[in-house]
């Protein structure tokens, strides 16, 4: 079967004069402990045509009907496109310039990737890799609605090695020459988000293999964001392709997975931690993290309603602190099953649901520098999960391009 790593995707956008600021929302796991979030949005989008109907928050996940609530995402989708809400716009890739609430500015490249060169499993030779570790059993409700799901919406976001910024800094700097796909303020505060159409495909995918070769480290990509969605398109493609023949391998739909590629040296990506909190935490928790903590670095504390702040001391290597830390959780919610964690991407955020749940713990976490995530991923190592966050939650990838996958 030949292999490729980017591929020319048939994007579809919704039709015109769609009110875009209501088609367009945040990644399905985002604001997971914050219930609110999603209920606002779901009042503001309404019947409206939007990605919204298309998704399933994972906030959502414990208090409705999982099998009733995918069978209407499908219907929705499907109606979407018998009534062609959605338009293919042909074979292209799409510019992003996304400006954050924050005034951040992030430039991306909307393509496909082919997941025969994907994975995230260690030991396994590949142009493509996870830089964090992989829950296997995050995969199976996500694939649940990935299995009978006629187009695919993407939130994951690939990291590229492009010092030299020739590739996505090039097509921005001529973008007047480019036609606007779309061009509006995002919903709750996610700031304003512009796409180019880009039809020159051949060029921009010459540009990804000359650089390729070039970095000479065996890797193309590595997932800065939306890794366990990238791993659930990996296990439909699996379950789809053990049933195909050779040929029909070749171009099936569903072996190429659309994805946002971002320069890690584009002054947009800033690695912003991602804290942790404990629900139903006793005291032995704190002084058992404290115990184990012994290094010089600051900053990084643990807090509860009760108790206030307590500060840790850390190690000076953040990816160590991470994996001290994640190593600790995961052993006590072994032995603690009436526990559980979850991840919060601001401090803000972090302390408003540690203030709101009385019994538990919050983990203030240190963020990561880039300069050597592709160095790292290159020995065959993966961070602990939850290591990192590309900008503040309200700063992630919104729901806006679609492909076909069946």
């Amino acid at each position: 079967m030949p292999k490729q790593i980017v591929v020319a995707p048939h994007i579809l956008l919704p039709k015109k004069g769609t009110d875009m600021t209501c088609y367009a929302v945040i990644a399905c796991d985002q604001f997971t402990s914050q219930i609110e979030y999603w209920n606002d949005l779901r009042d503001m989008v309404g019947d409206k045509l939007s990605t919204f109907h298309m998704i399933y928050p994972e906030a959502y996940l414990e208090n409705t009907d999982q099998e009733k609530y995918i069978e209407q995402i499908n219907k929705n989708i499907k109606r979407y496109l018998n009534d062609n809400f959605l338009v293919d716009i042909g074979e292209s890739f799409i510019l992003v310039e996304r400006v954050t609430d924050y005034g951040v500015r992030r430039l991306g490249l909307i393509i496909s990737i082919d997941l025969e060169e994907y994975s995230y499993k260690r030991g396994v030779p590949c142009t493509i890799k996870a830089s964090e570790a992989t829950i296997v059993e995050r995969i199976p409700p996500r694939l649940k609605i990935r299995k009978d799901a006629p187009i695919e919406l993407p939130h994951t976001l690939v990291l590229f090695d492009d010092k030299e910024r020739q590739i996505v800094e090039s097509l921005y700097k001529n973008r007047e020459s480019l036609p606007v796909a779309y061009d509006f303020e995002l919903n709750q505060k996610g700031g304003h988000i512009k796409g180019y159409i880009v039809k020159d495909t051949k060029r921009v995918i010459n540009q990804f293999e000359e650089l390729f070769k070039k970095n000479n480290n065996g890797l193309m990509f590595v997932v800065g964001d939306g890794n366990h969605s990238l791993a659930t398109a990996k296990a439909h493609w699996e379950n789809i392709k053990a049933n195909l023949s050779e040929k029909e391998r070749e171009n099936h739909p569903a072996r190429f997975a659309l994805v946002e590629a971002n320069n890690i040296y584009d002054e947009g990506i800033i690695f912003e931690p991602i804290h942790r909190v404990i629900f139903n935490a006793d005291k032995d928790f704190v002084d058992g993290l404290v115990s184990i903590c012994k290094g010089e670095q600051q900053g990084v504390y643990v807090y509860s309603k009760k108790d206030g702040k307590k500060p840790l001391k850390t190690p000076k290597n953040a990816a160590e602190t991470y994996q001290i830390v994640q190593n600790y959780i995961d052993s006590y919610l072994k032995s603690h099953s009436e526990s559980k964690v979850d991840f919060i991407h601001d401090e803000s955020s972090l302390l408003d649901v540690a203030n709101k749940n009385p019994s538990s713990v919050a983990i203030n976490m240190p963020a990561l520098g880039k300069g050597d995530i592709f160095e790292f991923v290159a020995k065959d190592m993966v961070l602990p999960r939850k290591s990192f966050s590309m900008g503040h939650a309200s700063e992630k990838r919104y729901y806006l391009e679609a492909k076909k996958i069946a």
